[in-house]
Order: structure tokens, then sequence, then C-alpha cells
């Protein structure tokens, strides 16, 4: 591993900014872990979370929810760039490439299966490897939109405007229908994206920051004691109300908070970044981010069928055998990774 860490760090350009790719990095990393962890399917082939069952761990669902983080740095870079046709092209070219092989494996299997096996167990299986695409899919439109988006952010506050505009979104949502929630499944990303598009342009100081972090933090806290949202930052199965399906104003709050704490910590995950086999795995994970992000759930669907590890998550053994599972895989992909990028790496640029 050496070896290769010395490479990985001598093509690293010095004007790389590691931090930044340590927090997506770090996102990724809780997504997966997060939907490794928390999806079950019973012998019956009902899917739930151990969240249900357990409801001590929604704790936990603060650590891994950072899928803020990922759209404050995705604004960050998106900043930086040439905001033309162009630019756009490409950037939508690495984002939805990945996509197309899972697709294709998908229809095809489908296809292949229908005629013998129940709609019921296709989709208990279908939907949650797919599911997670929605994210992929509001990174894209935003990402599309982003020479727009940088002319927003001219608008004075124009990010609290959107915050302002989920907290209206929420009431009617409650309120008037249900429904309505929905507009949020783009305003509140929206929010952690153009916080990275204000840091880029206009940098946030240690002031600025620790006010967004404290904020946030309290302002969560506040929505989950006091108005009833939901303690969890992720879905919890057959709960009436969902931080993330569609998302609160207690996710973004939470977002906030995360931004907040990321800008802080900025300099200090940078230093760590110059140690060469930390900087080695952090540039090794994003040359293969959207990869991991999109099959994640296809393997862990797999693995599941293959060895019928099915069950239901109702106690600690159960969460202790997914947890050796979750290290299993990480490490079969850690290994496959590095096998494949110590004979070619070079091929792709960081």
């Amino acid at each position: 591993m050496s070896g290769l860490a010395e490479t990985i760090a001598l093509r690293t350009p010095p004007t790389r900014d590691r931090a930044l790719d340590a927090m997506r990095a770090l996102a990724i990393f809780g997504v997966v872990a997060g939907h490794w962890m928390g999806s079950a399917w019973s012998p019956t082939l009902r899917i739930s979370s151990p969240l249900v069952f357990m409801p001590e761990l929604v704790p936990l669902t603060w650590l891994f929810q950072m899928l803020a983080v990922f759209f404050l740095v995705g604004g960050y870079v998106a900043a930086r760039g040439a905001h033309d046709a162009a630019w756009v092209g490409a950037r939508m070219r690495r984002l939805l490439t990945p996509v197309l092989p899972l697709l294709a494996v998908w229809a095809a299997a489908l296809a292949i299966a229908a005629p013998w096996v129940p709609y019921r167990t296709l989709r208990a299986f279908a939907l949650p490897a797919l599911g997670p695409l929605w994210f992929l899919a509001v990174f894209a439109a935003l990402t599309a939109l982003t020479p727009w988006l940088v002319k927003l952010v001219r608008v004075r506050h124009a990010v609290w405007l959107v915050v302002a505009l989920v907290a209206v979104v929420d009431v009617g949502r409650f309120m008037v229908a249900p429904w309505l929630g929905w507009v949020n499944v783009g305003a509140a990303w929206l929010v952690p994206y153009l916080l990275g598009l204000v840091w880029a342009r206009d940098g946030l100081s240690r002031r600025a920051a620790g006010w967004i972090a404290a904020g946030g933090a309290l302002a969560t806290v506040a929505l989950v004691g006091w108005f009833g949202y939901p303690a969890s930052m992720v879905g919890v199965t057959g709960a009436r109300v969902s931080n993330l399906s569609p998302p609160t104003l207690a996710a973004v709050t939470f977002g906030l908070a995360q931004a907040g704490l990321a800008v802080l910590v900025r300099p200090a995950l940078g230093r760590l970044m110059r140690r060469p086999r930390l900087w080695a795995v952090v540039a090794l994970a994003n040359l293969h981010a959207m990869r991991v992000f999109v099959w994640h759930m296809t393997v862990l669907v797999a693995v599941v069928v293959l060895f019928g590890l099915y069950g239901t998550p109702s106690t600690w053994s159960w969460l202790g055998s997914r947890l050796l599972l979750v290290v299993a895989l990480a490490s079969a992909a850690v290994l496959m990774t590095w096998c494949r990028q110590r004979f070619d790496f070079g091929r792709r640029s960081l």
C-alpha cells in the first residue's frame, strides 16, 4: 500500500484541496454504511430497518446522514467551473455515466425474472436498489442549473430565503396537503449547494461558520423537541413522517449544522490529508465515488439473495452480523480498488 500511496501523493497537484475530497469521501461513506446497516429483508420479503425495533440507535443517524456535506462540496467545486455548456455537459456525463450499466443490469434481470418471480418479490429488491438514484437525480439537476444558481447567490440572503421557502412548504405540508412536501426535494438540497457556492465565491469566516453550525444544531433540536419532527435523520419504515422522504425543515437545519462544522474543520482536515496513506484512501474513494454510490445497494441485494441473509433486524446479534457483513463488503471493495489501481494508476487523473 505504501508504494501506491507515495505514487498517488506525487501525482496529486499541489493546488488540489484535499480537505474537500475528504469531506466528499466521508459523505459517501456515511450514505453507503447507513444503507447497508439500515436495510433488511424479512423471510416474507418485507423490508425494514433496525431503527423500528431499536430506537436507541437513532442518534447514529446524526452521524451517518451526511448528504448535506456532499451538496455543500458539490456547490463549492461547481463555483470554480466555467459554467458554460461544455462544463455542464462534462459534469453531467461524469455523474450519469455510471448509472447506465446499473439500469441495463436491472432491466435485464427484471425482464428475465418477470415470468418466474412474483411482482411483489421483484419490487421488494428493485426499489431499495434503485431508490438511492433520487439523490443523484437531484444533484444532477442542481449541476445543470449551476449557471443560473451562480447568479442567484448574488442576491442578498439567497440561502436564507430558500430556507424560509422550505419552512413555508413544511407548514403547507402538515396543515394543508401532504403532497406539498415534495417541493422540498429540490429546495432542501438547494440550501447546502447554494451555501457551497457562497463559500467558494465569498468565503465563510470561522465566525460565520460557527454561527451557522450552532444555529443549525439548536434549530434542529428545537424542531425535534418542541415541534414534533422525527429525531431520526433517515427514514424509518412505517413512520408517519420522514425527514428525508420528502426532506423537512429539520433535515435542512441539520444540514446547515453539518455545513458550518465542515467549514470549521477544513484546515485541520487538510493537514490530516497530508499523510500519504490517508490521502491515498480518500483519493481512491473519490475516483470511484459515483460508481460506489450507484452500485452499493445492488451489491447488498445480491449478497442477501445469494446467501439467504434474511431476518428481522430486531436484535443486537442481527446488528452485529450485519456489521461484520459491512466490514467484509467494504474490505472487498478496498482490495479490488487497490489491486486495480496498483497496476493501472495514472490512466485517470485525480
